[in-house]
């Protein structure tokens, strides 16, 4: 079974994870097939709070994660603008060229477009005037800023920083987690809830 990796740094931003967390952990939808498991990345394996105030004692750190890995999800917070988050980009630029799952929501997409990352994808993230603004010389792709809650093109995916259902959605989409029906009943019922339509 496939880890797929969520990259947290401190001030992550805990809700934008947890639908795709859950839904891989324990299939798209209850009783369904899991095809992988999600495990937590930081800096180091120091203890990481979240915006929500949650500790999280990451799986690995960058000196010791699985080379054998289904994606990259980077989980948003203020923190993908500092020099620590500089320390991820090689970790990116290889999943990247090896053709896995590379995910940014929030600021984490903005790192992605600082980058490079996103020139020449399809992608979006908080505005593009945002998105701009933040990314700085490197981001070149403003004709490929797509204004929706989440954007895949292939293995790439990214979402503003209210789009964790969307998002979910895209990177379940991207690895083949389920069937498409499976993958659009598990989103309707997060979106709409027990009483679609009222």
């Amino acid at each position: 079974m496939k880890e797929v990796i969520f990259v947290i740094l401190e001030g992550f931003a805990d809700w934008e994870g947890a639908y795709i967390a859950t839904c891989l952990n324990q299939g798209v939808k209850p009783g369904n097939p899991i095809s992988y498991k999600v495990k937590t990345l930081s800096i180091t394996q120091e203890p990481v709070s979240s915006i929500g105030g949650f500790r999280v004692l990451p799986d690995y750190g960058l000196k010791d994660m699985v080379e054998d890995y289904a994606g990259l999800v980077l989980i948003g917070g203020m923190n993908w603008f500092s020099p620590e988050a500089e320390l991820i980009v090689p970790l990116v630029e290889k999943a990247i060229k090896e053709k896995k799952l590379v995910a940014g929501i929030c600021n984490a997409s903005v790192f992605l477009g600082m980058h490079g990352f996103l020139n020449e994808v399809k992608h979006t993230s908080n505005t593009l005037n945002y998105l701009k603004q933040y990314a700085g010389d490197k981001y070149t792709g403003d004709s490929n800023y797509i204004n929706e809650q989440a954007v895949r093109d292939e293995n790439i995916v990214t979402a503003n920083g209210t789009g964790q259902l969307e998002f979910c959605k895209e990177i379940l989409y991207a690895l083949e987690a389920d069937t498409a029906d499976a993958i659009e009943e598990s989103y309707l019922f997060y979106k709409n809830g027990f009483c679609p339509g009222t």
